[in-house]
């Protein structure tokens, strides 16, 4: 009974210090929000357009879709990821509306980091971050949070790799947390690829006495591309998934079938492992084609 009292408490302080009635629109009348987003988007202007050297490639594939994209059809934005900075800052470049709150992404955020007292949870929640927490699985509460942003035709960005890796080598290996969005989401994001270099020289992990600086550096090379939309046959990939023979070989977690599919555990595995090796194909693209475009 302690046990479960112990769980039950810690359960309601995890849910007290992501504060999720701070995230919504209306909060205050919208002013928080629009007030923390301003803030933040003039230090990343500042960061990426003054003290820093940003170039984009193909910047209007991503204005036309955050500005202009068919009403109620969402955006699902992912990148590499190669700093705690790499959000806000990637943002900042010159023409891209940085300050706008309702044009202004969602963003999964590492619950442990930005998450970690009742503070930090107002202020990330103004900044429309959505909580994830490590190792909980892609059913978890937030995943489910992020799946509503998406079905009000909101904009949500995610780092699928799910950890920062401030070499410059291949993509590796995906978390399955992106691919599941796109399988889940009531409408079919679109879905549009980033890759980045530089934030790992504008906030490097251990540059400090072996630790991050205190505050982000300049007169760096920011380096971003943006990709085209990657598309996604998913009634033939669901079909394909459902010939999927059952696997002993792998500890099931007890998944929920995926209605109205009713795809089984081993289906949702091996489809979220094909979409996750697409997105995968088309970073490793995009990051061998901006080495090209840096060294030209």
């Amino acid at each position: 009974m302690e046990m479960e009292a112990s769980a039950a408490e810690g359960g309601a302080a995890a849910a007290a210090r992501t504060l999720r009635w701070a995230g919504r629109a209306g909060h205050l009348g919208g002013f928080p929000r629009a007030a923390v987003i301003a803030a933040v988007g003039a230090v990343a202007k500042a960061y990426a357009s003054l003290l820093n050297t940003t170039t984009v490639h193909n910047a209007d594939a991503l204005l036309r879709l955050v500005s202009s994209r068919p009403p109620g059809t969402p955006l699902l934005t992912f990148s590499n990821h190669m700093s705690t900075m790499d959000d806000p800052l990637m943002w900042g470049f010159k023409g891209f509306p940085t300050t706008d709150a309702k044009l202004q992404r969602w963003v999964l955020t590492a619950e442990d980091i930005c998450f970690r007292n009742v503070f930090m949870s107002y202020i990330f929640r103004l900044g429309k971050c959505v909580p994830i927490t490590r190792g909980a699985g892609i059913y978890q509460d937030h995943m489910t949070e992020a799946l509503e942003v998406l079905s009000t035709g909101d904009w949500l960005h995610s780092f699928p790799e799910g950890k920062i890796a401030q070499d410059d080598q291949p993509i590796r290996r995906l978390k399955w947390g992106t691919a599941s969005l796109i399988v889940r989401a009531p409408v079919t994001p679109i879905v549009l690829p980033i890759v980045h270099s530089g934030f790992e020289k504008v906030m490097p992990e251990k540059s400090f006495f072996g630790r991050r600086p205190p505050v982000p550096l300049w007169n760096k090379e920011i380096h971003i591309i943006v990709g085209e939309p990657v598309e996604f046959d998913l009634p033939s990939l669901k079909q394909a998934a459902r010939t999927v023979p059952q696997d002993s070989s792998f500890e099931r977690k007890g998944w929920p079938s995926i209605m109205p599919d009713g795809l089984d555990e081993a289906a949702q595995r091996w489809l979220y492992q094909k979409i996750s090796d697409k997105i995968q194909s088309v970073m490793e693209t995009l990051r061998k084609r901006l080495l090209d475009l840096k060294q030209h």
